[in-house]
């Protein structure tokens, strides 16, 4: 054949692909561990979103692009009173969700936050069923939701296991606009064409860099890029139920495909041949592991790499408080990981830029005995120096058992450890915490916390009855289950 030519039989699509379509449509969710921990996950995520709205940086990029459009049968946005077409909901409920880094985790080879594709699950959802309504046809149950949930949360979280795009320097909403994409074409009705139509061009859409997340440029784009590719996914499951043809080789198409371009060398440590070296990995298929080990953010708003060495920083508060001026350094022991992510120095710009500063929160838990969202604005920082006093006296080193262990499947520690030197020479106990309190491992210490903080996220936008009944209905895994999407909605909106 000709160098000249290339040669144009159309391939089936690529077997992730194909994984991906199969696994959303026929897969039948058994596991009454991952329903209920979804239930948990939707009042947590819910709460998140709520309490962003008391942040005017969040608020003012919320509603319709074009002020007064009305959206027949549009998706409400909870606590505000929009109502949009389903890709820009999507993309509200999905950046509230992510506003204060404060919702569930996954932590592995590749980092995320598998509840930000609940913006588009739950944009979808509430359209659909009012759609439903007006043509007589039943409603989508919050059931549906909750399965969707966790099948978004499986995807993401298995892709994450062994492949690291942060390595190749993408960041980790991609897998969100990859979940997204394949579970909302399916709620959306779409055939097993159609859905991996939509999975292949989350693959070829052009993914974001991770530019925004690590010094020196972190900023608010970070909590609002989950939203972004949440509804992004909306679109291309739209498009593709509208009849555009997939891209088969998506993947594997040679100096085009998606390993090619963007996912070079990222699985050295794992491959066995060169070639594997850009490939995806995966040790296990898709089922309901994600959801039951999911990690949620109970206690502290922050980069949760850094959630154990803020609950190691509180429990040192009472032995440190009346001594800040009398601190020689402080040593935080923790993984690789985090060194990566979170550990920098200099001047801190923005809120954005403080949550994601191991050093930063460890100085506000040590010094103030709590960590909250207000402690990241920049009045809070410039009306206390001594944070930034404490952060010049910090010093990160990496133990290589925790590394170890974080990547280990039977341990998943994030584990931290603070301690405290004073210039008299005297120190505090080091103090380590190898599971936060949102782990599976801490679970039943968890929930009870995680409920009272859906109850005060709830009361931070809505009356106290409504709250109430808010919180018996998600408190309730039957009647959940069987509410219509758009009753649930209805209690949301104000």
């Amino acid at each position: 054949m000709s160098a000249n030519v290339d040669l144009n039989d159309r391939p089936d699509y690529d077997k992730v692909i194909q994984d991906i379509a199969d696994y959303v449509l026929d897969y039948r969710i058994k596991s009454e561990n991952a329903l209920s921990t979804a239930r948990y996950c939707l009042m947590d995520t819910l709460g998140c979103g709520l309490l962003a709205l008391r942040f005017p940086e969040c608020t003012k990029l919320l509603g319709p692009l074009v002020e007064g459009t009305l959206v027949p049968n549009g998706s409400r946005v909870p606590g505000t009173r929009f109502c949009l077409d389903p890709v820009k909901a999507a993309w509200d409920i999905g950046a509230m969700i992510r506003w204060l880094d404060f919702n569930d985790t996954w932590l592995a080879a590749e980092w995320g936050h598998p509840s930000d594709n609940l913006g588009g699950i739950l944009a979808v959802t509430d359209h659909l069923s009012q759609q439903r309504l007006t043509r007589g046809d039943a409603p989508l149950t919050m059931g549906q939701v909750l399965e969707a949930m966790i099948m978004a949360h499986e995807i993401q979280g298995i892709f994450a296991l062994e492949n690291s795009f942060n390595r190749v320097g993408l960041d980790h909403v991609f897998l969100v606009k990859l979940a997204s994409s394949a579970v909302c074409a399916k709620l959306m009705g779409a055939t097993r064409e159609q859905v991996r139509s939509a999975i292949s061009h989350a693959f070829v859409d052009g993914q974001a860099l991770r530019t925004y997340r690590h010094a020196p440029n972190a900023g608010s784009r970070k909590s609002w890029a989950a939203g972004d590719a949440s509804s992004r996914g909306v679109r291309l499951a739209d498009i593709a139920i509208r009849g555009e043809m997939g891209i088969p080789a998506a993947l594997t198409a040679a100096q085009w495909g998606f390993y090619d371009v963007l996912f070079s060398h990222t699985n050295k440590d794992l491959a066995t041949k060169p070639e594997d070296q850009r490939r995806f990995s995966f040790p296990q298929g898709f089922g309901t592991y994600v959801m039951e080990n999911i990690l949620f953010k109970i206690s502290f708003p922050a980069e949760f790499h850094g959630q154990t060495a803020c609950e190691a920083a509180v429990t040192l508060h009472p032995q440190v408080r009346g001594r800040l001026q009398e601190i020689d350094k402080i040593i935080i022991t923790t993984q690789e990981s985090a060194i990566r992510i979170i550990s920098k120095v200099g001047l801190l710009a923005n809120a954005a830029d403080r949550d994601h500063c191991i050093q930063y929160m460890t100085a506000v838990a040590l010094a103030f005995g709590n960590l909250v969202a207000e402690h990241y604005e920049d009045d809070f920082h410039q009306a206390h120096p001594i944070i930034d006093e404490l952060r010049a006296k910090m010093e990160v080193v990496e133990d290589e058992r925790y590394t170890r262990e974080y990547l280990e499947p039977d341990k998943r520690s994030i584990a931290n450890a603070v301690q405290v030197v004073f210039k008299d020479g005297s120190s505090t106990p080091q103090v380590a915490v190898e599971y936060p309190i949102g782990h599976r491992r801490r679970r039943m210490e968890g929930l009870p916390l995680l409920e009272e903080k859906f109850k005060s996220n709830l009361a931070t936008r809505f009356p106290p009855q409504r709250c109430a009944q808010i919180f018996a209905l998600c408190s309730d895994q039957a009647a959940l289950v069987a509410t219509p999407v758009n009753r649930f909605m209805d209690l949301l909106v104000i």
